[in-house]
């Protein structure tokens, strides 16, 4: 018999981070979630230990990061941060510390969420930071590392995203017609991911980067 699991979350409180959470709640492989964030998510459970701070200051929590899996959904928008280090800071060096943190510690699985056309040597900002973390996360050598790419990322989110909302719901319109190589640029589901995420870290197949299409 497997003894239950720890998993660690960043991003907790955000869309796809919140649904991980749900679903590891109810999952009797673990017994314990870490969830390290600015902000509390509201939640009391039995399961659930939170550790509050600032993410770009990640090296403070270092003796507290430890566990069996990291679930990595941390991740802003060019509105919501409009400043080009902040955003860097926070796609990108969260992430990346995270990782080196899970290393130094010992943790065996971490899965990621990307973006598709993440890519370092991309002309587009947003790409190349997200290819970037990719790129570190990878090379901190992490046993079991998973790195998602959705297409554009829907779901009921607390905050309101005017242009996401009408770009969502134009996705959902034209998703019957987008098969063969159009179907990589599908809206995903965010509880999608997050049974995706779980799913791998529970596998045992070799590390690696999942397409939008396959998630």
């Amino acid at each position: 018999m497997q003894m239950p699991k720890t998993a660690i979350i960043l991003g907790a409180t955000g869309l796809t981070g919140s649904l991980v959470l749900d679903q590891l709640l109810s999952d009797d492989r673990y017994d314990t979630v870490k969830l390290f964030s600015r902000s509390s998510c509201g939640i009391e459970h039995e399961k659930i230990q939170e550790f509050l701070g600032d993410l770009l200051e990640m090296e403070q929590f270092k003796a507290d990061f430890t566990g069996d899996e990291v679930y990595c959904c941390i991740g802003t928008t060019k509105k919501k941060t409009p400043d080009k280090e902040l955003y860097r800071a926070i796609d990108f060096g969260i992430p990346a510390t995270a990782a080196q943190l899970a290393k130094e510690n010992h943790v065996q699985g971490f899965a990621v969420v990307s973006a598709l056309g993440a890519n370092s040597k991309s002309l587009f900002e947003y790409n190349r930071i997200k290819g970037d973390m990719e790129k570190a996360v990878k090379e901190s050598g992490i046993k079991s590392t998973y790195i998602l790419q959705p297409s554009l990322i829907v779901g009921d989110r607390n905050e309101h995203r005017s242009g996401e909302g009408f770009a969502a719901g134009l996705f959902r319109f034209l998703k019957p017609i987008m098969i063969g190589p159009l179907k990589k640029y599908r809206a995903v589901e965010a509880k999608d991911i997050a049974a995706k995420m779980i799913a791998v870290l529970n596998s045992g197949v070799p590390s690696q980067t999942i397409p939008s299409q396959e998630i």
